[in-house]
C-alpha cells in the first residue's frame, strides 16, 4: 500500500481557516479511492504561497521525505503547495530525489512540465496581485 502524505495551505488571514480541513478532507477521500494509506498530515494556515523558507509544515514534509516517512504527497493543486516557481521546483527536485510522487486533485500526477508551466503561470499570478495590492493600498492612502 503506497504511504501518502497530504498538504493544505491557505494564503491570507482574510480566507476561512476550515479551507485547510476542506483541502485536507477531499485529499483524504481520493486516497481512500485510489487504496492509498495516509500517514501524515502537513499544513501551513494563512501563510503566503510565494515562499515555502517560512513554512514550518513544509519544513516538517522535507525533514520526513528526507527520512523516507512517506512515497507520495497528495495536495489539492500545485499552487497549494507554492505559487514560487524556484521554490517548487526545488521541492520538486528533492521529492524526486528521495523517491516521491506528487500528485494534486486538479493536475494530476506532476511532472518536469507541471513544474515549468504551472511555475511560470502562478509566477504571472503574483506579479499581477502584487500590482492590484499595491494599486489598492495606494488608493487608501490618498483617499485618507
Amino acid at each position: 500500500m503506497i504511504r501518502t502524505a497530504l498538504y493544505a495551505r491557505y494564503s491570507t488571514d482574510r480566507q476561512n481557516p476550515s479551507s485547510i480541513e476542506d483541502q485536507l478532507r477531499i485529499c483524504r477521500e481520493q486516497a481512500t479511492r485510489e487504496g492509498w494509506r495516509v500517514i501524515a498530515s502537513y499544513k501551513d494556515a494563512a501563510i503566503s504561497g510565494s515562499s515555502v523558507t517560512l513554512r514550518p509544515g513544509i519544513q516538517q514534509l522535507l525533514e520526513d521525505a528526507r527520512t523516507g516517512k512517506f512515497d507520495l504527497l497528495l495536495a489539492e493543486a500545485l499552487d497549494r503547495i507554492s505559487r514560487d516557481q524556484a521554490d517548487i521546483a526545488t521541492l520538486y527536485k528533492h521529492l524526486q530525489f528521495a523517491g516521491i510522487t506528487i500528485v494534486t486533485l486538479a493536475e494530476g500526477e506532476i511532472s518536469e512540465l507541471h513544474v515549468g508551466l504551472k511555475g511560470t503561470m502562478n509566477a504571472l499570478f503574483l506579479k499581477d496581485l502584487a500590482k492590484k495590492t499595491h494599486r489598492g493600498l495606494r488608493g487608501r492612502v490618498e483617499k485618507g
